[in-house]
């Protein structure tokens, strides 16, 4: 990955909040500590009670004299159930809160379909850093409906790996506004935030000195580097590949380069989810998995609701969590970064986190295959692998 242009640094803290509830507490309760900045990209702030408690913790902040800096994306708003509105947004500007949509959405439409801004970034102090796959929204607390439970993975960084995530927020900033926001006070000096209490702690003997890189793809620029992540984690596995991803879709590459893991000997687990929140897209992740089945993966089907997790674990030495799936849309097309972590005790963290969820999960077999697919869904499978490179 340094080959890639990847930075490690060797100084990091990382915990784990592996629910919205855990998430949610753990940043609101940093965000009322901020003394100078914070700094917030998503892909959306789905208008509801979370965004809503959020914005007023913003305002109380803004009111104090803090820079509140927040960026969505147009479309990602504009896809969810409960946008932000113009008017509202014209409020919260009003009250101090610096907000902008990346790539606003214009006529024709369709050209803003691709290359959309996925992160989930927030910085506060320049000290403290949250990354991962949950947008701000209820449901992963919730969840809803449709899916059921909504399960989703983020992290609280601390150490010089701040300074990147600072660095990829302030690039899309001034892209966004046109500013020049820039400066010291934005980054990590010799010391983390000490005055930020109450936070979830990392337990790990290695916190502190836990080797970090956060892998970041901007279209253009580095298209191709969560492939070559994942690529050189399954590739380089010697023991065991642990993975837990919503959409499925894969590219050839990683699919053969799964394959040929099971075929060195290492053991490969793979977590779907059998409820999903877009149609086409799980049944090519189902297609994909029965391949995968049928070529020794162990394949596991979460029931209660919707895994929308995105991590891997290898061989209980690497894992990576971040906002990128396992589809065209995050390997090929938009924004994305993963913090990739070189740390056995957090690998383990999770390597106990996917153990316990399989007593949740269906185990797939050939026999549970027929049984759970019927001719009419195989075939939905085997269309929607055919359009994988776009979805």
């Amino acid at each position: 990955m340094r080959n890639c242009g990847i930075k490690f640094s060797h100084n990091n803290s990382i915990t784990l909040l592996k629910t919205g509830q855990e998430k949610f507490d753990d940043l609101f309760k940093a965000i009322r500590q901020a003394h100078k900045s914070v700094h917030l990209e998503y892909f959306n702030f789905r208008n509801d009670s979370i965004a809503g408690l959020l914005f007023k913790i913003l305002e109380e902040k803004a009111h104090q004299g803090v820079e509140v800096r927040a960026l969505f994306d147009a479309f990602g708003n504009s896809s969810n159930n409960r946008p932000l509105k113009n008017k509202y947004l014209d409020k919260l500007r009003a009250k101090g809160i610096e907000i902008y949509k990346f790539d606003p959405i214009t006529f024709p439409w369709i050209n803003h379909v691709f290359s959309r801004d996925h992160r989930k970034i927030v910085v506060i102090d320049g000290k403290i850093a949250y990354t991962g796959g949950m947008n701000v929204a209820d449901y992963y607390i919730n969840g809803t409906k449709e899916v059921g439970e909504w399960h989703d993975m983020h992290c609280r960084i601390e150490g010089d790996e701040v300074n990147t995530l600072q660095k990829i927020f302030l690039k899309m900033w001034n892209k966004v506004t046109g500013q020049n926001i820039h400066g010291p006070q934005y980054y990590r000096g010799a010391t983390n935030a000490d005055y930020i209490k109450g936070l979830k702690p990392d337990l790990c003997e290695s916190a502190g000195n836990k080797m970090i890189g956060i892998v970041n793809r901007e279209p253009h620029t580095s298209n191709k580097i969560i492939r070559q992540f994942y690529l050189a984690a399954i590739n380089d596995a010697q023991d065991s590949i642990k993975i837990i991803n919503p959409y499925f879709t894969l590219n050839h590459d990683i699919k053969k380069a799964l394959k040929n893991a099971v075929k060195r000997g290492v053991k490969v687990d793979i977590m779907l989810s059998i409820r999903n929140d877009i149609p086409l897209t799980p049944d090519c992740g189902f297609y994909n998995a029965h391949k995968l089945m049928k070529a020794g993966c162990n394949i596991w089907m979460y029931k209660p609701g919707f895994h929308h997790t995105k991590i891997i674990m290898v061989d209980g030495r690497v894992c990576t969590v971040g906002s990128a799936n396992l589809n065209a849309r995050s390997l090929s097309w938009d924004y994305e970064d993963n913090a990739v972590i070189i740390d056995k005790c957090t690998t383990q963290e999770l390597d106990n986190m996917f153990d316990t969820e399989k007593a949740n999960c269906f185990r797939l077999t050939q026999e549970r295959w027929d049984k759970w697919r019927d001719p009419w869904q195989k075939f939905r499978g085997w269309f929607g692998h055919l359009l994988a490179p776009f979805l």
